[in-house]
């Protein structure tokens, strides 16, 4: 007991220690110049109520598993030996489906949705077999639909736009974590202040994965607003914490002619499978245009990174 309680206190010891030479880009909270607005008829588009295109390839959603709804393609998607690719998403699943359907065909999207706040979704998996269950869930289902007994997923990713990041957290830090292949955070990543900075010890289980992605073993994207919340640490922040903590420093992107849905990047930073894209604004429809995002991530990095098997419509 002794000799545990130690070893807490040196862990506990050195993380002050390090949180005590953080440099100021580190800790600091968006700047007055990221403190922007843009209506909808400047975008373009509402990001907040986007266009409905339907399900392409996809039916409709489904049911019949542990919690929330899923959709696969009407046909095929699924390998011989019975595998298939799952991405589970928190929090938005009309806005996302949107997206997935307009570049995905052949992997299955799980959604759920659980309130307006990230404690609904860290409470709901803080138990490791509940998201356990869940995928059981969704590999039984994906064997009714197919008739292929033997189906399973392979290649598994976790996003989620918002306040979803409470579940992603959860799942990251318990033993099931290590066989999440890709994440994808859309404006979601908070904590609260420890000493006036960022908690850091609120997600160390992405950070272990960020790691993990900055060697090129894991696939990680992180897009940030400048928005500004009340009593706690912003996305930006924690955008910021999570490169310091990866070894390197957010360089200024230049300003291009157009962005999704009226996005307008201020900074990024990359190495290997890690990827962080911050943005000005800090507005609703800023918020709600991060969804946008998730339609090139899946074509340039999930899509080739998976080569799901393609599917088809009825």
């Amino acid at each position: 007991m002794l000799a545990a309680a130690s070893t807490s206190l040196a862990v506990v010891a050195a993380t002050a220690a390090k949180e005590q030479s953080l440099p100021a880009w580190v800790i600091a909270k968006p700047s007055r110049a990221t403190q922007t607005q843009k209506e909808a008829k400047d975008r373009g588009v509402n990001p907040c109520m986007t266009p409905d295109r339907g399900f392409g390839v996809y039916g409709q959603w489904r049911r019949d598993v542990s919690m929330g709804q899923y959709i696969q393609p009407a046909r095929g998607g699924i390998r011989r030996d019975g595998s298939f690719d799952v991405m589970f998403h928190f929090h938005g699943h009309e806005a996302v489906r949107k997206e997935w359907v307009a570049v995905m065909d052949g992997a299955v999207l799980a959604s759920i949705d659980l309130g307006i706040g990230s404690g609904a979704y860290e409470s709901a998996f803080v138990l490791p077999s509940v998201f356990e269950q869940y995928l059981a869930s969704v590999e039984a289902a994906v064997a009714r639909r197919t008739g292929n007994k033997k189906a399973h997923a392979r290649h598994i990713g976790l996003s989620a736009w918002s306040a979803g990041y409470g579940a992603i957290q959860q799942v990251l830090r318990q033993p099931f974590g290590k066989r999440i292949d890709s994440v994808v955070l859309l404006d979601g990543l908070h904590a609260g202040y420890v000493d006036g900075h960022f908690n850091g010890r609120q997600v160390e289980g992405v950070v272990e994965f960020a790691k993990l992605a900055a060697q090129g073993k894991k696939f990680f994207f992180f897009s940030h607003s400048s928005i500004i919340p009340p009593g706690y640490a912003s996305t930006t922040e924690a955008a910021n914490w999570l490169i310091w903590e990866v070894g390197g420093r957010p360089s200024h992107a230049r300003k291009r002619p157009s962005e999704v849905m009226g996005l307008e990047l201020r900074s990024r930073f990359d190495r290997e499978g890690f990827h962080i894209r911050g943005y000005l604004g800090n507005d609703k429809m800023d918020h709600c245009a991060h969804i946008g995002l998730f339609r090139d991530v899946l074509k340039i990095h999930i899509a080739p990174r998976w080569r799901s098997p393609r599917g088809r419509a009825e």
